[in-house]
Formats: structure tokens, sequence, C-alpha cells
């Protein structure tokens, strides 16, 4: 039989992007399984990126351990965020998350938006 491949790592997360997420954890008001990471049709490119607190880990979800936080993928979303990393990025007036995605084929000029298109299956496989 043969040796079962390693699954590639969906998402990734900066040392910057782990520190805000345990800590907006730990203010939270109830208790928090993960953050959950999915993307959703709309905007003016097509798709956007969504983060919510989990209460639970779904049955479904792709889990994701990095620098110490959990993060639940929304399995409609893995091929589309597949070799993602996510930043927490800090600037004079604005502060967030940015996602660096090799799967965006465009973005829209407010930055809330983007265009993105699903990992080949034999990209994922040479992963």
């Amino acid at each position: 039989m043969a040796n079962a491949r390693p699954r590639p790592q969906v998402i990734r997360l900066t040392d910057a992007a782990a520190a805000r997420i345990k800590d907006i954890m730990a203010r939270a008001d109830r208790p928090i399984a993960g953050v959950r990471i999915g993307v959703k049709n709309g905007g003016c490119a097509g798709m956007s990126y969504t983060m919510e607190y989990a209460a639970a880990v779904a049955p479904t979800d792709e889990v994701v351990e990095d620098k110490g936080v959990r993060l639940l993928v929304d399995p409609k979303a893995v091929l589309f965020l597949l070799g993602t990393e996510m930043d927490f990025r800090t600037a004079k007036l604005s502060a967030g998350f940015v996602f660096s995605n090799p799967n965006e084929i465009s973005a829209c000029g407010c930055g809330e938006s983007v265009s993105i298109k699903p990992a080949a299956v034999d990209e994922v496989a040479a992963g």
C-alpha cells in the first residue's frame, strides 16, 4: 500500500496575523473554537473573504493549526484559498487582515472584493 501524501496547508498566518487573532479571541465574550475563514460571492470584483468566530468545529471544516491559532476553513473555500497567507497590517489610517492569495486574478480598487480562480487539481496534488 502506498504511503499517503501529506495534505498541503490551505492557509498560513504571519506572526502579526496570529498575534492579532489571539488578542481578539482573548477578548471574546464567549468560548471560541476558532476563526472560520471563507469566501462569498459579492462585491464589485465577484468575491470577498469572510472571517467569523466559530463556537464549534463543523464536521466538514478543514482545520488548520498555525502559530497557536485554529482556523476553520469552509470546505467550499478550500480550493479558492490554497496557498494563501493571511497577514495583519497597520497603516496610518487603517488596520486589518490582508490576504495574499496566489489564486487571485484581480481585486477591486477599494480592496474589499477579489476575483479568485480555484486552484487546479494538479497544482494541489503537486503541493
